[in-house]
């Protein structure tokens, strides 16, 4: 394991779920001296160097005052999401815009308060957890949204740039969490994903891809569109998240 975390102090969105909470286990064995484990209804930690912080992504003034409550963050980690059961891109538009404003608006929020933050700490780290669904054929609002976000993880890239800000994506496809128990495929652990992105946080790479999986759909995104979303459906057949 690489330490890599030492002094740092780190904010995890969606802590309480089961990524969520390795993102802070894992910091805090690496070293960091604070973690901030944010989430709508923050839960109680072992650990002294955890502060539960109350943040909603859908509210602008929850945003605000968790970015004004955490000023010493050098390390933000964009990990809440959400995929309801049923979700599907012709479904009912409230629905749509209800997974947007979490997983795209959300996270977008968040990085806009956090990133003066991040620039007042020399810099600093922006993580985005994404999912390999932003590359597939899946006919969702999740994976429709997980697009827009990989897209603006790469603007956010180039838009902190300028301040010192190392903006990392991370991109997998079924990690074993409660949110993804009702689907009967193969899943990697949470605790495996995590050490690969704070790896990348040490390292300074622009993306990680979590899984076997995920790189090789990678190394098949030059494959003209004709071939590659046929492909495409034949090995997700029949699974709708």
């Amino acid at each position: 394991m690489t330490t890599s975390l030492d002094g740092r102090s780190v904010l995890v969105t969606g802590a309480n779920g089961g990524l969520g909470e390795q993102f802070v286990r894992q910091a805090l064995d690496r070293g960091a001296a604070k973690v901030y484990a944010a989430a709508r209804t923050p839960r109680g930690w072992d650990d002294r160097r955890v502060e539960p912080l109350t943040l909603d992504l859908t509210d602008a003034d929850s945003v605000t005052r968790a970015a004004d409550a955490a000023p010493d963050v050098d390390l933000l980690i964009n990990n809440a999401a959400i995929a309801p059961a049923g979700d599907h891109i012709t479904g009912p538009e409230q629905e749509l815009r209800r997974v947007f404003e979490t997983n795209f608006f959300g996270t977008v929020r968040v990085a806009r308060a956090f990133a003066p933050v991040l620039a007042a700490n020399g810099g600093g780290t922006l993580l985005n957890i994404l999912s390999a669904a932003a590359w597939v054929t899946l006919p969702t609002g999740y994976a429709a949204s997980k697009a827009a976000a990989w897209s603006a993880t790469n603007a956010l890239r180039t838009e902190l740039r300028g301040q010192g800000t190392h903006v990392i994506g991370l991109l997998v496809g079924m990690i074993d969490t409660p949110m993804s128990a009702r689907w009967d495929v193969p899943k990697v652990s949470a605790a495996s994903v995590v050490a690969q992105a704070y790896d990348a946080v040490a390292d300074g790479s622009f993306e990680v891809l979590a899984d076997d999986q995920t790189r090789y759909l990678k190394s098949r995104m030059s494959t003209p569109a004709e071939e590659l979303y046929p492909w495409l459906d034949e090995q997700l057949g029949s699974f709708v998240p």
